[in-house]
Formats: C-alpha cells, structure tokens, sequence
C-alpha cells in the first residue's frame, strides 16, 4: 500500500511538470491597464520580476522611510514597444532591497496584471530605471514557479531577408540578414559630426553626428546620434574604418538597442545590412524563410 502511494505521488508530480509550458528567454508581455506591451527578459536567476519606472511620485507625499510608504499610490512613467510611454499608478506592496555587481538598494514594489497569450495574473515587480537595458520588463522566478520552465536555446527565427524598423528615424529597410557580418552596416551620407577633427577618427568618439539615410523605396530620413566607437572592416575590398552609433533597430514592434557602422552603401542592393551583433541571442536564422 505505501509503495503504491509512493508511486501515485511520484506519477502526479510527473504530471504536475509535464503540465507546465515551456517559454524562452524572452516573451512579450501586454499590461491590460495601460495598453502597453513588452517584449520581457526571462531570468529564473531574479527572485522578482521588475519594469523600468522614471519620474517615481508617491501620491500623497513620501514619508522619508520608504517603508512608511508602504500601502501608499505610486505613480511612474514606463516605456513599452516601439517606445511608447505611459504613466501607472499602483499600490506599494513592499520594499525590496536587490544586492547586485553594483552593490545593493532598496526599491518599490508593486502589483501589476501581467498577460502572457492567456495567462493574466497580478505579478509583483520592482520599480527600476532599466533606461539602459534592452528589457524594460523582467520576469523573474515570481512569475514563472509552478507556471513555466524555460528553454533558454529558444530564439526566434527569420529568414535571409526580412524588414527591420529603425526607431530613431520611423523608417523601415528591406534588410539582408548576413550571418558572416561582425556588426550591422547602415546606408549614410552627408555625414556631419559637431566640432569634428578632421583627420583623426578616434578623436570624434562622443561626439554628436548626424547622417541622411535612405530606404530601398527611397525614403529618406535625416538621423541623430552619437559615435561611440570606430570600427576596422575588412572585406574583400580592403579595409576601412568606419564610425559607429547606438540605434533602436528591429522587427516592427521588438526593435532593441545595438550598434551600427555608418557606410555609403548607395550602389548596394540593400541599404540595411544585419550582422550577428544584432542577431546573437535574439535571433536565428532559416535561409529557406
């Protein structure tokens, strides 16, 4: 009777994670109450899920001990897809201090509905500038334990060709995807860059620039930024060396950060070119798409 019992438990359990969906190391992920959506990092090293939140208010006046706050409104702008903005308001649930490479703080907690295709459930997260990070939402144990296991080698596919939207300039190119490219390489002309040395190239990293591009339809769009770095290509025809900026590039609707070198590509076919800095992590690719 025991080993039977034993063997039903064990069969149930079996059942019990057989029954769990499996997700990959991003989904997106819908806020009923704002309208927003994200495409989320999954990250079971994070006890708690957080979303990046600016312009932090407690309604009503912040006690100078974030624990006094506790049960009190807070009201913080998020960023989802396509950079969209929205202000939220919610309760604070707790205060959650998070040791991480930088040291530890202490941050608002609080519960949001989250829907995930049929899932929707009241998930707490943390409040965090992630301003800087590719994800403005991450999910954490919180909301994966007894709903999903992750399989982090899934990514999403696409095909030698596809069409990717630069956010800064609201344009979409019809891009060759080229897994034997280092980096991205982005059509630009008339390329100015202020207070530019004239003849050292290293010497204009941090400087703004700006650069007309131009679609395979012809559309053309006047882009600024910032040099970050050069980089040396070396290709069939030689080498060169070329400026490189941080864009917001991507399929309509999951753009991302990512760096891009700047070329005349006015005689090539394709004035967007995707090497796998882009694709690395996000993407794999299926030449027969």
């Amino acid at each position: 009777m025991f080993r039977s019992w034993i063997a039903i438990s064990l069969l149930l359990l079996s059942c019990a994670a057989f029954a769990k969906s499996t997700v990959g190391q991003s989904v997106e992920i819908h806020q009923p109450a704002s309208g927003l959506s994200f495409i989320a990092r999954v990250d079971t090293g994070a006890s708690i899920s957080s979303i990046h939140a600016v312009d932090i208010e407690v309604l009503g006046g912040e006690a100078e001990s974030m624990k006094d706050n506790i049960g009190k409104r807070v009201k913080f702008t998020t960023e989802g897809l396509g950079g969209v903005t929205k202000a939220i308001e919610a309760k604070i649930v707790k205060v959650t201090t998070v040791s991480n490479s930088q040291g530890t703080e202490s941050r608002y907690t609080v519960e949001l509905e989250l829907q995930y295709e049929k899932d929707v459930r009241n998930i707490r997260v943390n409040l965090r500038d992630r301003g800087h990070m590719d994800y403005k939402l991450l999910l954490g144990r919180n909301w994966l334990e007894g709903h999903y296991m992750v399989d982090v080698a899934e990514k999403n596919v696409i095909g030698e060709r596809a069409p990717i939207h630069l956010l800064e300039g609201d344009i979409t190119f019809d891009t060759r995807i080229d897994t034997g490219a280092v980096e991205n390489s982005l059509h630009a002309t008339d390329i100015q860059i202020e207070n530019e040395h004239p003849s050292d190239m290293e010497a204009n990293v941090g400087k703004p620039i700006s650069f007309t591009t131009v679609n395979e339809k012809g559309e053309k769009r006047r882009i600024h930024s910032r040099i970050t770095e050069t980089s040396l290509i070396r290709n069939a025809q030689g080498s060169e060396v070329r400026y490189m900026v941080e864009l917001t590039l991507g399929e309509p609707g999951k753009e991302f950060k990512v760096k891009v070198n700047l070329r005349d590509r006015s005689e090539m076919t394709h004035k967007l070119l995707i090497g796998r800095n882009w694709l690395q992590g996000h993407y794999i690719v299926d030449v027969s798409r």
